[in-house]
């Protein structure tokens, strides 16, 4: 009958945080510490888990770079919808008469209050610019 191998102990030193949390979880699960530590270990040393890891991390690349793509779509969105009303505005108002241009001066600070409040219920009630412009009519263009 071949010996069967007897386990090796070992002394480890562990942060008294780390030790109240693997306490813990050992009263949770109703198993040894001794046990939850091999465990730990054996899954920190096995080959596999620097490739659940890299999946992981992938994974969470992966994410990001879809939410960058989004962000980088609605600020072109933004800037192209800004530079359009700015090239509109400025080719259909004809610049005003002195007296007209001080009485357009002296509302300004009234109608940029307006401005401010009328967008700010755009924000937060209406449907927002991008998600009324099809992601595939952008993607279209920029391959022309």
């Amino acid at each position: 009958m071949p010996a069967v191998k007897k386990k090796a102990q070992i002394s480890v030193y562990l942060d008294p945080d780390v030790m109240r949390a693997l306490s813990a979880y050992a009263a949770r699960r109703d198993q040894s510490m001794s046990l939850i530590a091999e465990a730990a270990i054996a899954s920190f040393l096995s080959p596999d888990a620097d490739e659940r890891r890299e999946a992981a991390i992938a994974k969470r690349l992966d994410q990001q770079d879809r939410r960058l793509a989004r962000v980088e779509r609605d600020v072109g969105v933004a800037v192209e919808t800004l530079a359009l009303f700015i090239r509109f505005w400025l080719t259909t108002t004809p610049p005003l008469p002195e007296p007209a241009a001080k009485a357009a001066r002296a509302q300004a600070g009234a109608r940029y209050d307006n401005f401010v409040a009328a967008l700010g219920r755009r924000l937060s009630q209406g449907p927002k610019l991008r998600q009324e412009i099809p992601d595939d009519m952008i993607e279209r263009n920029a391959n022309e």
